[in-house]
């Protein structure tokens, strides 16, 4: 009796151990200002609770300790355990932070605050965020990205259908191009040498030559093309597009699209597994989360959430680039 009870506590420790190993998949439901969390193998909700007003992006802290959701109508940061999804603190007082990131030498975090038409510049030494400098742009700042020595950061701006470079060093705006209607994401490719934006108000993504601030070349994907998400190769980018209700696979040597996935609802932010085989999309205009099948090009499961579904994250991601 004593050796059948020891053999059923071992196995319960086991199974218990296993559930709290799983890993937790993130969800931001903007419009119920809402963080909800999934488990990645089951598919099962695991709860939510509120955060501030319309929480649209996420991003893990340098050191992969935090995940930070960027709350832009409640002006705050909350940092959450990545593996867990419990919140460890929060950072008041940071106005609108709609997107934000970390640039790679992992010195500064930029802020880009949609409503109020400006990107706020913070050091950052590992911990904290001391504020810089507040930089005035056009109308809609909304996505970020930098080259690869930390020099420069670029912003789209949907309002003003623009693109700024901005020099970190100095904290000042070196140039302003124009680009295609309603500019959404935008990603630096691998060998640093292009910015890809997708182009919102159309079915694109704009190359641009960000040291000569020339566009090279328009990648046709789908209507309404938003935002990026690495494959983690070095080499392919998938890119999703909210109206056509598709994601493309876009060869960044090449610049061409390699590959298109039909997926409902609008697609919008996505999360790859690291072993590149399945991918999480949340779908904005039908309350869902997709999980795919990146080989097969194929949506396998549809997975109920909030309002208005934006940013998703689970720690056992692909590299970002």
């Amino acid at each position: 009796m004593l050796r059948r009870l020891s053999r059923l506590a071992a196995s319960a420790l086991v199974l218990f151990s296993a559930c709290a190993q799983a890993n937790v998949v993130v969800v931001l439901n903007s419009r119920d200002a809402t963080v909800q969390l999934l488990d990645e193998a089951t598919f099962a909700d695991k709860g939510s609770f509120a955060v501030g007003k319309e929480p649209h992006h996420l991003m893990a802290t340098p050191d992969n300790k935090s995940l930070i959701v960027a709350s832009s109508v409640g002006n705050e940061l909350i940092f959450l355990d990545p593996k867990t999804g419990q919140i460890q603190r929060k950072l008041k007082d940071v106005l609108d932070p709609y997107q934000i990131g970390f640039s790679p030498n992992q010195k500064w975090f930029v802020s880009a605050s949609l409503r109020l038409d400006r990107v706020d510049l913070y050091k950052y030494d590992g911990l904290n965020l001391s504020l810089v400098k507040r930089l005035p742009l056009a109308k809609l700042p909304s996505h970020i990205a930098f080259n690869a020595a930390s020099t420069m950061a670029f912003v789209t701006q949907q309002g003003s259908d623009q693109v700024s470079g901005i020099e970190l060093a100095t904290q000042t705006i070196k140039w302003t191009i124009p680009v295609g209607k309603l500019p959404a994401g935008i990603m630096m490719t691998p060998d640093d040498k292009y910015l890809l934006v997708g182009i919102m108000g159309s079915d694109y993504v704009e190359v641009i030559d960000w040291r000569t601030q020339k566009t090279v070349k328009r990648i046709k994907a789908g209507d309404g093309t938003h935002n990026f998400r690495a494959l983690g190769d070095k080499r392919h980018v998938f890119v999703s597009n909210r109206v056509s209700n598709t994601i493309n696979i876009i060869d960044t040597k090449t610049l061409e699209n390699v590959g298109t996935i039909n997926v409902p609802g609008g697609p919008d932010c996505m999360e790859l597994t690291d072993d590149g085989k399945t991918m999480w999309a949340t779908l904005r205009w039908i309350k869902k989360v997709a999980v795919i099948d990146v080989a097969a090009r194929k949506v396998v499961k549809l997975i109920p959430v909030g309002r208005s579904p934006h940013g998703v994250y689970f720690a056992n991601h692909a590299p970002m680039n």
